[in-house]
């Protein structure tokens, strides 16, 4: 029984398993903020980096492989998908976050196909935190925060204060409100809009609330 559990196959099946796992608590954190790469793209990444570490492990005790050659050229690679995650709004850079994410998935995929259970589950712990509760240090010395909004709607004059409505009852302070006819369709426009608030904020909420009003096409942070 024990030499069964220790075989390779099993314990491809254990690592994979692994993998998933904790790629996706990492994933689902984005994925609850709506980010670009959220939980399937982090899961994936996640699963696809213990497979290539059991590649090269397979391929070391199949023939004389150095092991390390195909996780190397992932790490090289993974840099073009996070580049897909980072978005350029102005003076703003948006996506760095979510593509660190990504890059820390791939090595806690690396850590779990080679066997390093242990280095690979603190890791996600520490991310997860990183992620989730950082705000929650920067809040002791700010307070205030900003949260900025994209909306692509139509009929601004109607809808704009259905949304302060619902920014309001949220007890969010608008600091700015700007609408531009958008680029795309003429029946468009894009409102940028940016709001302070002290403490927790139910972004999900809030999103849902604005994205249910009848003149809402597209919400975005």
């Amino acid at each position: 029984m024990i030499d069964i559990l220790l075989s390779f196959e099993v314990q491809s099946i254990i690592r994979l398993i692994l993998g998933f796992i904790l790629a996706g608590i990492i994933g689902s954190e984005r994925e609850s903020l709506n980010k670009p790469a959220g939980f399937k793209t982090h899961s994936i990444i996640g699963v696809s980096s213990v497979l290539i570490m059991l590649c090269g492990e397979y391929l070391s005790l199949n023939w004389d492989v150095d092991a390390s050659r195909i996780p190397a050229q992932l790490l090289s690679g993974i840099g073009f998908i996070g580049a897909g995650t980072i978005l350029r709004d102005g003076f703003n850079v948006k996506g760095l976050t979510t593509a660190a994410s990504l890059l820390a998935v791939t090595c806690i995929g690396l850590s779990i196909g080679a066997g390093f259970y242990l280095g690979g589950i603190i890791t996600t712990i520490f991310a997860y935190y990183i992620l989730s509760h950082s705000h929650n240090f920067f809040n002791m010395k700010d307070s205030s925060e900003d949260l900025e909004l994209s909306i692509v709607l139509q009929n601004s004059p109607a809808v704009i204060p259905q949304i302060e409505q619902i920014l309001y009852k949220n007890k969010l302070a608008i600091q700015k409100i700007k609408v531009v006819p958008s680029e795309d369709d003429d029946n468009k426009e894009i409102m940028k809009l940016i709001a302070k608030h002290n403490g927790s904020l139910p972004i999900n909420k809030i999103i849902a609330e604005i994205s249910s009003l009848k003149d809402i096409l597209e919400v975005e942070i």
